[in-house]
């Protein structure tokens, strides 16, 4: 699988179940349990702030 298609499948899983999409991205980092309380405040937060980390491609360090 080639970095374009799991960017693709990343944003898919950003979209639709964000906190996998963060792990996907970043693993376990501040970011995913930021993203875990964002989705818990609400849906859509947390769908914001898993696209942002797959489109700025943020790695977990």
């Amino acid at each position: 699988m080639s970095s374009n298609n799991v960017s693709i499948l990343n944003l898919i899983f950003a979209i639709f179940l964000p906190p996998i999409g963060a792990f996907l991205q970043v693993g376990f980092s501040l970011h995913f349990f930021i993203n875990i309380v964002l989705t818990l405040l609400g849906g859509l937060p947390g769908m914001i702030h898993a696209i942002w980390l797959v489109v700025t491609n943020k790695t977990g360090d």
